[in-house]
Formats: structure tokens, C-alpha cells, sequence
């Protein structure tokens, strides 16, 4: 009977079909067999399975190239992100103690709130060290500082850190020129990075040069590092050691209230974590016993990156949560994908089941089958992650610059290849799973008798997938424009200021020698209309304290609040509103004088506090008036407390508004020249305050960015996904479009026809994933204290964008068929 039925094969299926499905025909004197000599060589079968492979990837080029196209999308978009958060992931890690150094940060319990704070006492440092068996090293560190490095006639600004001596032992730097031994030995000594010596020095040494630094000092180069790397949390351009033999230094090491510092310890082999927390808490309380508000503890440097973000208290997180949603984009774009993979190839299961047919009755088993289907997956992928590598050596730049990190492909890391080998393996089990075992489950017996019908699993199982992918991508679209109505909700927040035509120069001690003289000739020139100074940008907010004390203060709690030192025309420079009082007035303004915003009023329990005595510190204070809140910080969050007053000893910012109308371009020039005249030092730098502020939505704004160009990749991907389908669906149903056509029917009817499979998934699709969206991305904008309300609306429009969307791409793909002259299609049946 197998001879019977091997005759009537070769009958209806000439040698060469044979030999495309892999089979040699050799003739006997007894007659015609077939011999599958793979089957005793496991060699020859694997070679045999990717020849074969190739054939049908050759022979259906269309589904292989909209495959291929599909699977390079989303490998690309899986290797850049995972660029990305390798880079996240890895911050801080080239450090060799990376381990065991922490952070010392605290908790501040105040009546209204929970702060937690990094800035601690000066001698903090040095107590922990000698008396915490649990700290092995402790080092000290100013907060970053802009200084003016000058060599010669070259000047530059540089950012820079001042630290005690064991910084160079706690954390790891590659030395170019020097040694971490003796780099900071000597108080007058100076550790430049590569950049900044090359900048200043050019070719020579620059080791032993002496540099001035602020016009005040001179410094002698030590040393000099690499610069720092994209993922580190310290970016500097120089080092300098403390000199403890400074008044101003003598007098902090014996200050243990006032906190502007930086404590970093690395712990002791075998000590635990709760010690160490237990010892740093119990010898700051002893050294400052009035400190009843804060909870000391060690934050770990594993953290500092990804879980930086506390609320009340309590650490909430941070870069993790796009760490992890970009990781699942990542997956769920590979997946889409992969669907696309798995579509095409079940919508063209009756073209591949006569070979499976023929290969089951003579002899192969399922699983030789589904090996074969597995050999055409990897095979495709493989070919498409040659092709998305290649693509991101080609897009790296330009993503380098949307992230604004420096990511680098290394093709010579065995990590890499390790990770190329997972997704390849990954993306071709997953895209070749479902055909392979769909396919290779065909009766023979049916198929040869012409009886095969791909049936209702097939086309249910398809429809599902294609109802996954629109779900996906319905729902990457409404996170990514939630995510923009919200960055454009806080951005027309009012924030209590006018912060255009608004600049920031730093100050110097030339310019406080010279500041009433500047001002008035820059008011004089025209350029500008008003002028102040003040201790901080009013972009940030440097320092917070307990509040000030007042008659009939409550006992309950402290509330915390925050400071700005400012001079005279300090509200009018801004374009702050008084609600009640004056501002500040006088050259220079009157110390004793103090502002309150109107968070602070009411978190004091206020009614009229203009003419109020309070005292702050060893100061006694007269409240002159109330500001309207100004937003300084976060602008997704409410104003805190906050009060402004005067120290004429310390001012760090000039704030200069430009004369309405006047060209920016010109005033500044006016500005420079006058700088450059009271000031010769120092180069002419300045910071426009909106810009300041807009840095505020570097993080979310990345977010959005990175999340609109995925979720168009992943409709991409389903568009493409849709071209072959509708495709296939034209060519299997070209008959009844031409017997349609002959009876009557139009192209717009024909057009619906084709098209209304795909548009009621669509449908299903959206009814489905807009809960589901809706609530997370309620959840998401929550987190948020001034956020959007999610409109119904907004889901509305995106569906019908997406229907659009759907009802052009399968258009496009059907318009040939149902325009074409239907003879043409009837005559070759």
C-alpha cells in the first residue's frame, strides 16, 4: 500500500517539488522508493533543515520580507533599550567598593511633612570614623561648586567638588598622570580630569602648574584623572582637598548644627547594615542632642540611581519604573513582532499543507516537522538581527542624542553575545511556536484527499493575536499622549514669576565690590529694567530649616520651611505678586526684614502677618509683607513654606529682566561689555531663568520622548503586519471579488468588505485595552500632586485614529484587487 501511495505522489508531485520539501527520488528494478538519508546523519539533517528553509523563505518572498521587516523593527527596538537600561542599570558599578559605600542621608520629621534631607554637619565625617566599629572609611564632600580655573590668558568655568582625604581610596578613578596617594596630601594641591587639563594646558604636562582659582587662590595641579563617566552620580571637572587650617573650616569642625555637606562612609567587612544605621544615628545625637526631628541612616550606592525618589519618609522608587516599562516595551515590541511572525504563517497554512502532507506519508514525524518550522524562524531571525544591528550602528547617534547619554554597541563584549544569542533564541522560539505546532499537526490523509480546511482554530487563533497587537498598541499611544498633556499641563502652571526675558549670572567678589555701580549702569544702558541679587537661583532651593519662631507659636511640631537670601527689587526683578506689604527696598535692603509666601502663612496658622516680630536663629525679624507661591522646586508638586529675607554678606546669583522688546542678542552684548569692565576675572557667563526651569523636565520629558518613538515602532510593526495579511486575504479570496465585481458590487463595497474583519478587531482591540489604559495612566498622573484629568475623549479620538489608520493600510493593500478587471481573475480558475 506504501508503494501504491508513494506512486501516486510522484504521480502529482513531480521530482523537483520533492526535492524542495527535501526527499531524493531513486529508482529500483523493483519499482520507485524514496530514502530520507538525513534521518541517519543528525548533520546532514540540521544542513538539510536550514536548506529547506531557505527555500521557502526564497520561494514566499513577500511574507519573508514583511517578516523580516517586522522582526528587524523590533529587534532594533529591543537592542536600544536595552542600551538604556544597561546604562541605568550599571550606574555607579565601575566603582570597586561599589558594595560597600553609602550615603549618610536622614529623615527630618516636621509637623506638615517628612523630609529627607543629604546634607549633613561638617565633622560628621570624622566622628563616624573614629567612633563606628562599622565604618571602615568616611569621607566628606561639598555639594558641586562652579569656580573660574584661569591658567595664563585662558579662563574657564568648571564644576568641582571639595573633599576630605580619603576620597580617593572610597571611590575609584583611573589616574592618567599621578597617583590617588598623594593627589589631595597637600591643602594647596588641585586633581584636574583629562578635559579640563587638556582645555587649559593643551600639550604641556600639566602636572606641578600652578592655576588660580576664583582670581583668590593658587593652586598646584597633582593630578590628573579621566574624565568621569556618563553613568556616574559624581560628574566633576576638578578636585580639591578641605584646608582644616581655614578659619571658616575650624569653625564648621566644630559646628554641628548647621548641615551643607555631603557624608559618604564605606561600611566594615562583616558589619550590618542596621549597625551602621544604629551607630551613624546614636553619634550624630550624641554630638547635637537638641536634634529631635531626624532619623539617620546609610543609603547604599546601588540605590542611588534607581531608587532615589522618597515621599514622607518612605523611599518610592525612582529611575526603576522606566527602567522596568521600557524593559516590558522592549519585550512586548519583540512579541508584536513575533505575532506578525505567527499570522502570516497561519494564514498561509493551506499553501504548506500539501508538503506537510507529502512529508508525513512518507515517513517524517512531528517533531522532524516542527524542527523544520523552527529552522525557518531562526533563520529569519537571524537575518533580521543582522539587519537591526547593522540599523543600530546606523540610529545610535541619533538616539545618543534623544537620550543624551553616549551608548556604545560593543560587538568584542562577550555580554553582547550573550544577549544576542537570548534574543535571537528568544524571538524565534516565540514567532516559530505556534505555526510549528500548528502546522506540523495536519492529517495527511486530508490534505492529499483535498479535503483540508485551515478551520475555525486558525482563524481564531488570528484574530486574537491581532486583537493582542492593537491592544498593545492603542495602549502605548494613550500613555504617550497622557504623558504629554501632563508635561504641558505643569508648563502652563502658573509659577509665580515671570520668567521670561529673565537672566542668571553667577556672582564673584568683584562683582559684590562693584554691584551698586553695575547696576546702575546697566539700567542706565537700557538693556534692562530691573536688577537683583539673591544667595541662590530661583530655580532651586538650596537649604530648609525649622521654621521661624513668633508670639503664640504651637508647641505640637516644627514645620519646615525653606530660605532665599535676596536683595532689594528682589519681587519686582521676578514679576512676583504681593498679596499683602512691601517688598524689599534700599541699598542695600534692610537685613531685619523678612517675606512670607502664602504656603508659609498658612502652614503657621497666620491671619495678618505683616508687622509680626519673629526670630530666627540669633536674629530678630520683621515681617514686611506676603509673596504669592512661587514655584522652586518640583513643579509637579505644591509650594512649600517659604521665607525670604536679607544677608548682605552672601550672594551667589545677579538676576537681570531684559527690557521688553530689546533684542536679546544685543542686550547681552551691552551686559558682557559691562561685566567684562567691573569684573575682568571672570568669563562672561549667564543662564536664561526659563531654560533654568525647563531642566526641571529633562527626566519626564525623555520619558515621553523615548515612549512616543516605541509606541510608533510598535504600530509600525502591526501596520506592516496588516499589509500581509490583507495581502494573503486578496490573493485567497481574488474569485469572489471577481464574481462580486461581475453581479454589481463597487470598489467602495468591495473595499468594505475586505476591510471589515480588520476594523471589528480594531474595535474589540479598543473596547478592551481603554479600561485597562484609563486606569493605569490614572494611577501614573496620581503620583502627582497638580496633574491632568484623564478625558474620555481622549481614548475616543485615538480609536478612531487607529480605525483611520487600519481602514488606509488594508485600503492601500486591497485598492489593486478591487479595482482590477475581474475576467482577468475568473479566467484563471
Amino acid at each position: 500500500m506504501m508503494d501504491s501511495l508513494v506512486n501516486r505522489l510522484l504521480r502529482c508531485c513531480p521530482s523537483a517539488s520533492l526535492r524542495m520539501i527535501g526527499y531524493e527520488v531513486i529508482k529500483h528494478d523493483n519499482g520507485v522508493t524514496q530514502q530520507q538519508k538525513q534521518l541517519n546523519n543528525p548533520k546532514k539533517m540540521i544542513r538539510n533543515h536550514f536548506k529547506i528553509a531557505w527555500r521557502n523563505i526564497w520561494k514566499s518572498k513577500l511574507q519573508s520580507m514583511i517578516n523580516l521587516l517586522g522582526l528587524t523593527t523590533g529587534i532594533v527596538c529591543a537592542v536600544l533599550i536595552l542600551l538604556w537600561v544597561k546604562d541605568e542599570v550599571t550606574y555607579n558599578k565601575f566603582h570597586s567598593n561599589y558594595d560597600s559605600i553609602y550615603q549618610v542621608i536622614a529623615h527630618r520629621d516636621y509637623n506638615n511633612q517628612v523630609f529627607t534631607d543629604s546634607n549633613m554637619v561638617l565633622p560628621l565625617a570624622e566622628a563616624v570614623e573614629k567612633e563606628s566599629p562599622q565604618v571602615e572609611k568616611a569621607v566628606v564632600t561639598t555639594h558641586t561648586q562652579s569656580r573660574v580655573l584661569s591658567y595664563g590668558d585662558t579662563r574657564l568655568s568648571k564644576e568641582g567638588r571639595t573633599v576630605s582625604k580619603h576620597f580617593f581610596d572610597m571611590f575609584s578613578w583611573e589616574f592618567v598622570l599621578g597617583n590617588a596617594e598623594t593627589a589631595i596630601a597637600d591643602p594647596s594641591s588641585i586633581v584636574l580630569t583629562q578635559s579640563t587639563a587638556k582645555a587649559l594646558f593643551g600639550n604641556e604636562n600639566p602636572l606641578n602648574k600652578t592655576i588660580r582659582v576664583n582670581n583668590q587662590q593658587d593652586v598646584i595641579v597633582s593630578a590628573v584623572i579621566a574624565d568621569t563617566p556618563d553613568n556616574s552620580s559624581f560628574q566633576f571637572d576638578f578636585i580639591r582637598p578641605f584646608n582644616y587650617s581655614t578659619p571658616a573650616i575650624k569653625r564648621a569642625m566644630d559646628e554641628w548644627i548647621s548641615s551643607s555637606w555631603e557624608v559618604f562612609v564605606q561600611i566594615a567587612p562583616g558589619a550590618t547594615v542596621s549597625q551602621l544605621n544604629k551607630g551613624i544615628d546614636a553619634i550624630k545625637k550624641q554630638h547635637s542632642p537638641n536634634d529631635k526631628i531626624s532619623t539617620y541612616f546609610a543609603f547604599p550606592m546601588h540605590k542611588w540611581r534607581l531608587y532615589s525618589d522618597f515621599k514622607n519618609g518612605q523611599n518610592t522608587g525612582g529611575m526603576i519604573a522606566y527602567v522596568r516599562l521600557f524593559l516590558i516595551i522592549a519585550v512586548i515590541v519583540l512579541l508584536i513582532a513575533c505575532v506578525n511572525f505567527m499570522n502570516l504563517s497561519t494564514a498561509r497554512s493551506e499553501k504548506r499543507a500539501r508538503e506537510v502532507g507529502i512529508r508525513k506519508t512518507l515517513g517524517a514525524v512531528k517533531r522532524q516537522l516542527v524542527r523544520q518550522f523552527f529552522a525557518e524562524s531562526f533563520l529569519l531571525t537571524f537575518s533580521a538581527f543582522i539587519l537591526a544591528i547593522i540599523m543600530v550602528f546606523i540610529l545610535l547617534p541619533s538616539f545618543n542624542t534623544l537620550v543624551n547619554k553616549d551608548l556604545s554597541l560593543s560587538l568584542g563584549d562577550p555580554l553582547f553575545w550573550a544577549g544576542a544569542l537570548i534574543i535571537i533564541l528568544f524571538t524565534s522560539a516565540i514567532a516559530g511556536s505556534y505555526p510549528a505546532l500548528y502546522l506540523s499537526s495536519f492529517n495527511p490523509v486530508k490534505v492529499l484527499k483535498g479535503t483540508f480546511s485551515a478551520g475555525k482554530n486558525a482563524i481564531l487563533s488570528r484574530r486574537v493575536l491581532i486583537v493582542g497587537q492593537f491592544m498593545v498598541s492603542i495602549f502605548l499611544i494613550s500613555a504617550t499622549v497622557v504623558v504629554y498633556q501632563q508635561i504641558q499641563h505643569v508648563k502652563s502652571r502658573d509659577m509665580g514669576y515671570d520668567a521670561n526675558n529673565l537672566i542668571m549670572l553667577p556672582s564673584s567678589d568683584d562683582m559684590q565690590k562693584n554691584f551698586d555701580v553695575i547696576k546702575q549702569e546697566l539700567l542706565s544702558s537700557g538693556m534692562v529694567s530691573a536688577m537683583t541679587r539673591t544667595g541662590a537661583a530661583i530655580t532651586e532651593i538650596q537649604w530648609r530649616s525649622d521654621s521661624p519662631d513668633w508670639k503664640g507659636k504651637s508647641t505640637d511640631g516644627e514645620i519646615i520651611i525653606s530660605g532665599l537670601n535676596v536683595d532689594a527689587d528682589f519681587t519686582e526683578t521676578m514679576g512676583i505678586k504681593l498679596l499683602s506689604g512691601k517688598g524689599f527696598s534700599g541699598m542695600p535692603a534692610d537685613s531685619s526684614a523678612m517675606l512670607l509666601n502664602k504656603t508659609a502663612v498658612e502652614a503657621m496658622g497666620l491671619k495678618n502677618p505683616v508687622g509680626m516680630n519673629m526670630r530666627y536663629g540669633d536674629k530678630n525679624y520683621t515681617v514686611i509683607g506676603v509673596t504669592n507661591n512661587v514655584v522652586m522646586e518640583s513643579p509637579h508638586e505644591p509650594v512649600n513654606p517659604n521665607m525670604i529675607f536679607c544677608n548682605p554678606d552672601y550672594f551667589d546669583v545677579l538676576t537681570l529682566r531684559l527690557q521688553q522688546g530689546i533684542q536679546p542678542q544685543n542686550a547681552l552684548r551691552s551686559i558682557e561689555d559691562i561685566m567684562k569692565k567691573y569684573n575682568p576675572a571672570f568669563p562672561f557667563e549667564y543662564n536664561f531663568v526659563d531654560q533654568e526651569f525647563g531642566k526641571k523636565f529633562l527626566t519626564v520629558e525623555l520619558i515621553s520622548k523615548i515612549s512616543k518613538l516605541f509606541a510608533g515602532l510598535a504600530i509600525f510593526i502591526c501596520c506592516i503586519g496588516l499589509v500581509g495579511l490583507a495581502s494573503f486575504t486578496v490573493e485567497k479570496r481574488t474569485r469572489e471579488i471577481g464574481i462580486r465585481k461581475i453581479l454589481g458590487a463597487s470598489v467602495r463595497q468591495v473595499l468594505v468588505l475586505l476591510s471589515g474583519e480588520f476594523l471589528k478587531l480594531v474595535i474589540i482591540a479598543f473596547a478592551i485595552v481603554t479600561p485597562v489604559a484609563w486606569l493605569l495612566m490614572k494611577n501614573w498622573v496620581e503620583r502627582y500632586s497638580y496633574h491632568i484629568e484623564i478625558s474620555a475623549v481622549l481614548f475616543v479620538v485615538i480609536g478612531v485614529i487607529i480605525l483611520l489608520l487600519t481602514l488606509l493600510v488594508v485600503g492601500l493593500s486591497t485598492v489593486h484587487a478591487a479595482m482590477s478587471n475581474p475576467v482577468k481573475s475568473l479566467r484563471t480558475e
